[in-house]
């Protein structure tokens, strides 16, 4: 699990192709990463066990496709 402290609001969120399909609106305590609002106007939740690595950005460790499938309306 990735220290929960380097990741931050703004973050792009990209999935393990390097292709970004969300951005971190906050953490929600030491689970889970609330997302900003898609063009739907609805936030997404991923957990936190998804995240590979964090650097400018935040790694997932599957594809865009899977990511966005299995994202969660709620924490």
């Amino acid at each position: 699990m990735m220290n929960v402290e380097s990741i931050k609001p703004g973050m792009p969120v990209v999935g393990s192709e390097n292709d970004q399909f969300a951005i971190v609106d906050h953490t929600e305590g030491k689970d889970s990463i609330k997302l900003k609002k898609d063009l739907a106007g609805k936030h997404h939740f991923i957990p936190m066990t998804w995240v590979k690595a964090v650097d400018a950005k935040v790694h997932v460790d599957r594809p865009r496709t899977q990511a966005v499938q299995e994202w969660r309306t709620e924490p």
